[in-house]
């Protein structure tokens, strides 16, 4: 009995993560990348290129409703390492209160600097960004990802996840490099990742 009612629980706790980013899209549909949150799957995909050895932070950019956030903890970040970036007020309200001890910040990725505030000049080991590029014209997706790799050592990853069948950003119009990492059927709809490191010289 205890069994069918704790699955019980973790399914009415998911549907009621997919309601919410569902309404979030609705209310956003240009903040929020997908009608549906990232498969499990997926996340674990995007949280594996995290080096745990390195002994610096995390940042998350655009969490929703938390399922990158689970992966990454589950990766074995400790919650403390963890920064998390939303734009949206009640998907920051959902993540603080169902992942105490991770840094919540609600704010604007593409303006860091302010977002982060006191913790502006920290280094990450790795940036998982499910902001959502492909609604920003090019040169901002571009300022976007230099900013990223600004505060991360030369060759540390962004992982990207993006819906469509190209490079959000493009190649050869900064100085990065641009991997293809994965492609996803079990996502709703199916996922591309891709990866980003600055160049090395």
């Amino acid at each position: 009995m205890a069994k069918g009612t704790g699955l019980r629980k973790t399914l009415a706790a998911k549907f009621d993560d997919e309601l919410k980013f569902f309404k979030g899209w609705i209310d956003k549909p240009k903040a929020v990348g997908a009608i549906v949150p990232t498969s499990s799957v997926t996340a674990r995909r995007m949280a594996s290129v995290i080096d745990l050895g390195s002994g610096l932070p995390v940042l998350e950019l655009g969490p929703g409703t938390g399922v990158i956030t689970k992966a990454i903890l589950r990766h074995g970040v400790k919650p403390e390492n963890l920064y998390a970036v939303e734009y949206s007020a009640d998907f920051a309200r959902h993540l603080r209160n169902n992942f105490p001890g991770v840094n919540v910040i609600e704010g604007d990725a593409f303006n860091l600097d302010t977002t982060l505030g006191k913790d502006a000049d920290l280094t990450f080991d790795a940036v998982i960004s499910g902001v959502p590029l492909l609604n920003f014209p090019v040169p901002r997706r571009v300022e976007y990802l230099d900013g990223l790799l600004s505060r991360m050592p030369e060759g540390r990853p962004v992982v990207q996840i993006t819906y469509g069948p190209m490079s959000p950003i493009p190649p050869g119009r900064g100085d990065y490099t641009v991997e293809h990492f994965d492609f996803i059927l079990r996502n709703i709809p199916p996922a591309r990742l891709w990866i980003y490191r600055r160049r090395t010289h």
